[in-house]
Formats: C-alpha cells, sequence, structure tokens
C-alpha cells in the first residue's frame, strides 16, 4: 500500500491547506489572531485527519479519521465563509479556492467508500 502521501486526496488536501496559509499570511493581526489561526487549524486538520487514518491500522479507524477529516472541510468551509463576509478574501484568492474546495469533499467521500471491508460486506 502506497503511503498517505500518494493520495490524491491528502494532495489536494495538501494543496488547500497551503494555499490558506498563504492567504492568512497577508491579513493584519486582528484577523490572523481570530479567523486566520482558526482555518489555518481547520485546514490543516483535514491533511493531518487522513494521514492519521492510514497510519491506524484498521479500516474501522481508517474510515473514523476520514469522517473528521471531512468535518475539518466543514469547518474550513465555515471559516471561509467568514473571512468572506469580512471582506479579507480577494477575488482572486476565491477563484483559485473555491473549485478546490468543491472537489475536496466527494474526493473525501470516494475514499472513505474504497476503505475496507465495511459492516455490510
Amino acid at each position: 500500500m502506497a503511503g498517505f502521501e500518494e493520495l490524491r486526496v491528502y494532495q489536494a488536501a495538501e494543496e488547500i491547506s497551503d494555499m490558506i496559509s498563504e492567504i492568512v499570511a497577508r491579513w493584519r493581526q486582528i484577523e490572523m489572531d481570530t479567523v486566520g489561526k482558526q482555518i489555518v487549524r481547520s485546514a490543516d486538520s483535514i491533511g493531518a485527519n487522513i494521514a492519521e487514518g492510514t497510519g491506524r491500522g484498521s479500516y474501522q479507524d481508517n474510515r473514523r479519521f476520514v469522517k473528521i477529516a471531512r468535518g475539518s472541510l466543514y469547518e474550513t468551509r465555515h471559516w471561509l465563509r467568514r473571512a468572506y463576509a469580512r471582506k479579507l478574501l480577494t477575488p482572486d484568492d476565491i477563484d483559485r479556492l473555491k473549485p478546490l474546495i468543491d472537489r475536496l469533499a466527494p474526493q473525501l467521500n470516494a475514499y472513505l467508500k474504497s476503505i475496507g471491508p465495511t459492516n455490510d460486506q
């Protein structure tokens, strides 16, 4: 089995995380201390949970961590909405992030379905 670094879903999570970190680094301290830290943590958590799940050694644990990663994606979407409402994102930021964010949930769902046997199999 390839390492988590080879998973496309993990690579997509890394890309989003790196992009968000780059965006937040431009913000003033007040925005960085409020929305910025939260959004970076939630975005970083997506890939971290994918990685942790692959190292757990059981299909059930791996699936559980992918579900947590999916929750972190939704949290990231929440913080992006807050950043947008507060006019912290440029049109270019939105154009770059939106397609990646929109693709990651289906990728996570597909990865979740691909992980080992389920209880009904």
